[in-house]
C-alpha cells in the first residue's frame, strides 16, 4: 500500500515538473520595449522628410524580420492616460487615468498581473510615470517621475518611496543605463520560467537630450521641413485651434539659456534679428536634429537587446515589440507636442517580431488601438481576457488573418483642456476623420483652465488629404459622410462606456452643436 501511495505520488510529481517544463518551452517569452513620444515620423520605417536621416538599423531590422502596424492609435495621445490604457486594456473613462495628474491605481486589473498570476516572471525597467506602486512585476527599477537623461535615479522595491524620493543614482546616459539593467535581469532570471519584460525609454521625451557620441550627428545637415512647417495662420487651412506652436519651445531655450534651466542641450539659442519665417525655419532645425539623436540612442539599445537574444539563444521563441506611447508633431501644421487628433500625433508606431509565429517583412493597414496591446499579450500567454478589457487581441491580424468582424473605425477622446489644445473627441475610418472640439474642462484635473472655448468641428478626407491641411467640414460635398461619422460617433461612446459618463454641461454642448 505505502508502495503504491509513493508510485502515485512519484507520477504526480513528474507530471507537475513536465508540465512545468512543457510551459516553459512553449510559452513564449515577452519584450515590450516602448519610448516617450518617439513618433513615427522619425523611425525611418514610415517614409516622411525626414525617412533618410533617422539613425534605424537595428529598428529596420526588426521591421525586416517581424510585421510594422501602418494605422496603430492611441486613444487619448498624452503619456499617462496611453501608458495606462497598454496596461488595463481601457480607455481613460474606464480606468480612471485621463490626464497628466491621474495615477493609475495599484489594485486595478493590469496585463502584467494577469501573466504574472499564469507564472510568468515579470519586470518593468525604465519609465514608469503612473505615479503610485507599480504592481503585477516581481521586479521593478524604475524612474522617479519624468527622470533624468543624465545619471538617472531608479527606484526599485527595496528603495521605494513615492513621488520622487527614493532610489539610487545609476552613471550614464539614461537610454544606455535602462538597457543595461533590464540586460542584468535577465541574465538574473530564472532560466526555467517564461518571463514578460517591459523596457521603457524615457526618450525621446523633452528636453530630447542625446548621449555624448550623437553629439556632432547632423552637425553638417539641413534637415529637411514638413510641408507644413511654415502653417502660421490656423484659419488658413480652417483648423479651429492654434496648438503648440514652435515658437513656444524657442522661447523655453531662450530662457533656459539665460537662467540656465531645463537641461536642454546645444544652448545658447537665439532667434534675435530674424522674421518669423527664419525664427521657426532655425527652431525646426535644432528641434528635430535634438530629436532624432535622442532616438539615436534608443536605436543603438534596442541593437543591444537583439545581441543578447541571438547569443543566448532567445531570438526564436521571444515576441520582442517596440513602439512609443503616442505620436508627436515634428513641425507639422508649425507645432511640437502630442494631444490632438491629428494624424502625427495621434499614430503609434508599432512593430513585432516573433519568429516562431508571425511572417517576416510584412505590414498591416487595420486599425489597431493601444487598448488591444494587452489582449495581445494574454492570448500569446494563453490566458484568457478579463471581462473589463475593451481591446481585441490581434493575433490573427499579424499573420494577414483580418478576422471579418474587425473594427473598421474607432473612438477617441483627449480630456486636458486648454484653450490652444481644446478639449475633444473624434472618430477615424480607413478614409474619414470627424474630430468635435467641445473645449470644456468638465471640472477635472489636470486641465489648464476652466474658461470654456467656442465648440467646433473638423473634418478631412484622408485619401485626398493625409496631412490633414484642409478642414472640410463646410464643404457640402461631405455633407452625407459628415452625418453619417456623427450617428457612428455618438454609437461608439455608448458601445465604450463613455456617454453615461456625461454631466449636464457635457449633454448640452453635444445637442446645441451636433
Amino acid at each position: 500500500m505505502n508502495f503504491r501511495i509513493s508510485f502515485i505520488i512519484s507520477l504526480l510529481l513528474v507530471s507537475c515538473s513536465t508540465s512545468s517544463s512543457q510551459k516553459s518551452e512553449q510559452s513564449p517569452n515577452i519584450i515590450f520595449v516602448m519610448s516617450d513620444d518617439h513618433t513615427s515620423q522619425a523611425w525611418g520605417i514610415y517614409g516622411g522628410v525626414l525617412e533618410q536621416y533617422a539613425v534605424n538599423k537595428n529598428i529596420k531590422r526588426l521591421a525586416e524580420e517581424g510585421v510594422v502596424l501602418d494605422n496603430a492609435f492611441c486613444t487619448n495621445s498624452i503619456c499617462v492616460p496611453s501608458r495606462a490604457s497598454i496596461l488595463t486594456g481601457q480607455y481613460s473613462h474606464i480606468n480612471q487615468v485621463y490626464n497628466l495628474t491621474d495615477a493609475l491605481d495599484p489594485k486595478r486589473e493590469n496585463v502584467a498581473k494577469l501573466i504574472q498570476k499564469s507564472g510568468y516572471q515579470t519586470a518593468l525597467v525604465g519609465k514608469w510615470h503612473l505615479k503610485d506602486k507599480p504592481s503585477g512585476f516581481d521586479y521593478f527599477n524604475i524612474l522617479p517621475g519624468q527622470g533624468r537623461y543624465n545619471n538617472p535615479i531608479l527606484k526599485n522595491k527595496d528603495n521605494w518611496e513615492f513621488g520622487n524620493k527614493g532610489g539610487k543614482e545609476y552613471k550614464g546616459f539614461s537610454s544606455d543605463v535602462i538597457m543595461e539593467e533590464s540586460l542584468k535581469w535577465l541574465d538574473k532570471r530564472d532560466k526555467k520560467k517564461p518571463f514578460m519584460l517591459m523596457t521603457h525609454f524615457k526618450a525621446t521625451h523633452e528636453p530630447f537630450n542625446y548621449p555624448e557620441r550623437f553629439k556632432n550627428l547632423f552637425e553638417n545637415d539641413t534637415l529637411p521641413e514638413p510641408n507644413s512647417l511654415l502653417d502660421f495662420d490656423p484659419e488658413e487651412s480652417g483648423r479651429s485651434f492654434d496648438g503648440q506652436i514652435l515658437e513656444i519651445m524657442a522661447e523655453r531655450w531662450r530662457q533656459a539659456s539665460v537662467n540656465n534651466k531645463g537641461n536642454y542641450p546645444g544652448l545658447p539659442f537665439d532667434t534675435e534679428g530674424l522674421d518669423a519665417v527664419q525664427a521657426r525655419k532655425k527652431t525646426y532645425q535644432k528641434f528635430v536634429k535634438d530629436f532624432l539623436k535622442s532616438a539615436a540612442a534608443i536605436d543603438d539599445n534596442i541593437g543591444k537587446m537583439l545581441t543578447y537574444l541571438d547569443e543566448n539563444g532567445l531570438t526564436e521563441n521571444t515576441i520582442i515589440i517596440y513602439t512609443a506611447d503616442q505620436g508627436y508633431f515634428l513641425g507639422e501644421h508649425g507645432m511640437f507636442d502630442k494631444r490632438m487628433f491629428l494624424e502625427e500625433s495621434a499614430r503609434m508606431p508599432f512593430l513585432i517580431r516573433y519568429p516562431k509565429e508571425i511572417p517576416a517583412g510584412k505590414r498591416i493597414e487595420d486599425i489597431i488601438l493601444n487598448i488591444d496591446f494587452p489582449s495581445l499579450l494574454l492570448d500569446y500567454a494563453n490566458i484568457p481576457q478579463p471581462d473589463g478589457f475593451q481591446g481585441k487581441s490581434f493575433r490573427k491580424n499579424l499573420l494577414m488573418e483580418t478576422p471579418k468582424d474587425w473594427r473598421n473605425k474607432m473612438y477617441y477622446r483627449y480630456y486636458a483642456h486648454s484653450l490652444n489644445r481644446p478639449a475633444h473627441m473624434g472618430i477615424r475610418t480607413d478614409r474619414h476623420k470627424l474630430i468635435f472640439y467641445y473645449g470644456l474642462s468638465l471640472g477635472m484635473k489636470g486641465t489648464y483652465t476652466n474658461e470654456a472655448s467656442p465648440p467646433s468641428w473638423e473634418f478631412y478626407d484622408l485619401e485626398s488629404d493625409p496631412f490633414e491641411l484642409k478642414n472640410e467640414y463646410n464643404n457640402p460635398t461631405f455633407n452625407t459622410t459628415i452625418q453619417k461619422l456623427k450617428k457612428d460617433l455618438i454609437q461608439l461612446r455608448e458601445d465604450y462606456g463613455d456617454a453615461i459618463t456625461d454631466q449636464s454641461e457635457m449633454k448640452n454642448v453635444i445637442q446645441e452643436n451636433w
